[in-house]
């Protein structure tokens, strides 16, 4: 199948919420842990994909804070195929400009899984193309809880009147401070609920579901999601005729 789009009406930053490995595996007799290795050739095909079409951002929700509840062994597999992943693609990484960032609790991870992504995030920091944002031990609500926290310390210490709290001063207390915020988030496996994710970032962004399991999500499945996006109207509160207005004088310039 042949999707097209048009490259100029591109989203800026697409967030993906990568649901189904388990289920995947199950209706074919398999293990969760063979679905989540399945799912990390997913994640390469989607990152390739995105800095081949040119996204500038790429977040994807590998690891949530609530993940660490599940069985042991499949938190165990889950952590090692994260500092696999990280070692394998470095190279791949550097030859094609992807710098890595990483947002949640990271001190939370194993002691080997978070030098590897320190390093990799390291090595990547000065490369300029697709910037892929693993979200790895996130929870939405304790990064607006750090956020509070932030704030309150900075009016404790005379840095910050509690007038002065405004939107801006609030996203630029969470872990997204210098990332734009989603224009797209896609869930796979067709499930309609966000899970704590990016909660305040969301706010505008435009939400895509699937049915397709995280596996199973190609080129194809990723660009019909694109093109879905790019049918969309987005407004911002706005009339369609403010949006026309607003057209007609950005081609005017």
């Amino acid at each position: 199948m042949s999707v097209l789009i048009e490259k100029d009406q591109l989203p800026r930053h697409v967030a993906i919420i990568m649901d189904g490995n388990g289920r995947w595996a199950q209706r074919r007799g398999l293990s969760r842990i063979e679905g989540h290795k399945r799912g990390k050739e997913a994640v390469r095909n989607i990152v390739e994909t995105s800095r081949g079409i040119g996204l500038s951002y790429l977040t994807l929700y590998a690891f949530s804070s609530e993940n660490w509840q599940r069985p042991p062994r499949e938190v165990r597999a889950l952590m090692g195929l994260l500092n696999r992943y990280l070692r394998t693609e470095l190279r791949r990484m550097m030859r094609y400009n992807i710098r890595l960032r990483a947002i949640g609790d990271l001190g939370r991870l194993p002691a080997t899984v978070r030098k590897s992504l320190l390093d990799v995030i390291a090595a990547t920091q000065d490369n300029t193309g697709l910037t892929v944002v693993l979200a790895v031990s996130y929870s939405a609500r304790e990064e607006i809880v750090a956020a509070v926290q932030t704030l309150a310390a900075a009016v404790q210490a005379g840095r910050l009147r509690p007038g002065e709290i405004d939107q801006q001063a609030i996203e630029q207390s969470l872990w997204t401070a210098d990332i734009p915020a989603p224009d797209l988030l896609i869930r796979t496996s067709g499930e309609f609920r966000i899970s704590n994710f990016m909660l305040w970032q969301l706010a505008y962004t435009e939400l895509y579901v699937t049915d397709t399991l995280w596996p199973d999500f190609d080129r194809d499945a990723f660009l019909q999601a694109l093109a879905d996006y790019q049918q969309r109207d987005r407004r911002f509160g706005r009339t369609a005729e403010q949006l026309i207005e607003t057209e007609l004088k950005r081609a005017a310039r």
